[in-house]
């Protein structure tokens, strides 16, 4: 009889592709995101985000076609916050090089975060731009070493 490594058959899935067994080791947050998006009931369980964000990626990278189903129903659900509306596109301001209001406005963002009034911040954030706007992403990053180290602390 042959042996079979570890990443050998497993078992059938229920579209008849045989599917086999692999380990993956993440970092902790990223798990703890994995398992959030489990319990909100976007993916069933670990192992079909799992799946799903590997399909995803080849599809994206290479001429795979994804062979879970609802794919398309699972972008959609993953991705739905992140799609811009049209009205956000139609009250977003230009980014322009010389753009003054920006380095006031992260200047304060930041003044926010050093202050540890991170809500603040972000409710400041919001009122400038919509979410949608890179300068609101770009903005929403600069609060990221504030936000961590207030973890830190409380631990």
């Amino acid at each position: 009889m042959q042996s079979r490594s570890t990443a050998e058959i497993n078992c059938w899935s229920a579209s008849g592709h045989i599917m086999v067994k692999s380990t993956v080791r993440f970092p902790q947050e990223v798990l703890d995101k994995v398992e959030q998006m489990v319990e909100e009931g976007t993916c069933s369980n670990k192992s079909e985000f799992q799946r799903f964000a590997v399909e995803y990626v080849l599809s994206k990278a290479t001429d795979h076609d994804p062979n879970i189903v609802d794919f398309d129903t699972i972008c959609t659900e993953i991705f739905a916050e992140q799609e811009q509306t049209e009205e956000d596109m139609l009250h977003a301001e230009p980014a322009s090089a010389g753009d003054e209001t920006f380095i006031q406005v992260a200047t304060r963002v930041r003044q926010f975060g050093r202050r540890e009034q991170i809500q603040t911040a972000e409710e400041y954030i919001d009122t400038q731009y919509p979410a949608s706007d890179p300068r609101s992403i770009l903005l929403d990053d600069i609060l990221v070493p504030y936000r961590n180290q207030l973890h830190d602390d409380d631990e």
